[in-house]
């Protein structure tokens, strides 16, 4: 999936503006935040909080392109949780909004339970 998003992004944005894309690729651990062992993990999330996090980060000075993917449902060790590129204009411009993104994500959009 990244690697489309990438190809996409490259086509599709204008070149005088396409600087750097980062991505991100959460994946589901074996140990949960407090060190307790992890068998699996029930994932939602808010789909109308994201879209507008997205909109409101791609108005951001530099960016060109954002993308996220959220994998919802019963996830097992080693699944895939989420993937985000975010596509801009210079490193200074890119990485503090994927920074951003993914923290009010992991915080305010997806509802996780480890089980």
């Amino acid at each position: 999936m990244i690697d489309q998003w990438i190809k996409e992004i490259k086509k599709e944005a204008p070149a005088a503006m396409l600087g750097m894309i980062l991505s991100h690729n959460g994946i589901v651990r074996a140990t949960a935040k407090t060190g307790g062992k992890v068998a699996s993990m029930n994932l939602s999330y808010d789909k109308a909080k994201l879209a507008k996090a997205v909109r409101e980060f791609k108005k951001k000075e530099g960016i060109v392109d954002i993308r996220v993917w959220i994998n919802e449902g019963h996830l097992q060790i080693g699944d895939d949780i989420m993937n985000v590129c975010v596509a801009g204009r210079f490193r200074k411009d890119v990485l503090p909004v994927f920074q951003e993104l993914i923290s009010m994500i992991k915080t305010e959009v997806v509802r996780e339970e480890e089980i």
